[in-house]
């Protein structure tokens, strides 16, 4: 059986000194076969590594599962007699498991040919896994079909691990937002200022346009006020301050809302009535 060395990630190096540090050793070290072409023109996919997000029933005995993949991003596979008692896919296609992936076909919904564990993360477990859930459910829902994400799979990965390794939940689910935010291009530099890109005051009082980027707070703001030195923390990814962990976390709440629209995220109230986060 193939390791997770073999299949996950090939550039963690585009993520954070911390979040490299405690990632998979074997994600880490980790260069990646897989050499992606256009989406369009490719028919076959073998060996993507990725991990199944969500799954629901199709038809009698198959399963639609999205499957968040490195180097295609979020796909849409059927996986045919996944619900027999004797599909060798039944134990196979579990959430937070780094799996091998191969399919093929050209509509939205492609079909999964083969699926592999790889291993090489602990299960998450009790609280960890509704965080997982919480991940999951997020990127459902703010990542677009067949929008490839290398970094920010990168960032999953060390996120899941993190998790298992029973790190403080608040602390990693808020750098999984930010790193969320920035790959997917609706989160820009918060230590300049946007339109006139003056350097971030630690001082200073600030709130953030979902669409403009950083600006000095108003008296009129209905906004979340954040202070300069929790944007610039949020930046260096320190959450050591107690005031950092407050205000980055109304903050990312007010983010999230505008960029899901009328979308509710089912598992942050049970994560908010479990751990207050």
């Amino acid at each position: 059986m193939a390791s997770i060395a073999d299949y996950l990630t090939s550039s963690v190096t585009a993520v954070d000194d911390v979040t490299v540090a405690n990632t998979v050793p074997a994600v880490a070290a980790a260069k990646s076969s897989v050499k992606r072409k256009p989406l369009e023109k490719e028919h076959r996919v073998a060996a993507q590594p990725g991990f199944v997000l969500h799954s629901y029933p199709h038809k009698e005995t198959s399963l639609i599962i999205d499957v968040f993949s490195r180097e295609y991003g979020r796909i849409a596979l059927v996986a045919k007699g996944a619900k027999r008692p004797h599909s060798k896919l039944r134990g196979v296609l579990q959430t937070f498991q780094p799996l091998s992936f191969s399919w093929s076909g050209k509509s939205e919904v492609k079909t999964l040919t083969a699926a592999e564990w790889v291993g090489g993360l602990l299960p998450l477990e009790k609280s960890a896994l509704l965080c997982g859930f919480y991940l999951n459910e997020l990127l459902v829902k703010l990542i677009a079909r067949e929008d490839p994400h290398p970094v920010l799979f990168d960032h999953y990965v060390a996120t899941l691990n993190r998790l298992a390794h029973g790190e403080a939940a608040p602390i990693v689910l808020r750098q999984f937002e930010r790193a969320l935010l920035k790959e997917t291009g609706v989160a820009g530099n918060w230590t300049v200022t946007a339109g006139d890109a003056k350097a971030v005051v630690a001082e200073q009082s600030y709130v953030i346009d979902p669409l403009q980027g950083v600006r000095l707070a108003n008296v009129s703001d209905v906004w979340p006020r954040v202070t300069g030195k929790t944007l610039l923390d949020m930046e260096r990814e320190d959450y050591s301050d107690a005031t950092t962990q407050t205000q980055s976390k109304l903050l990312m709440r007010f983010l999230l809302a505008h960029h899901l629209g009328n979308a509710k995220i089912n598992t942050r109230q049970m994560l908010i009535d479990l751990m207050q986060l």
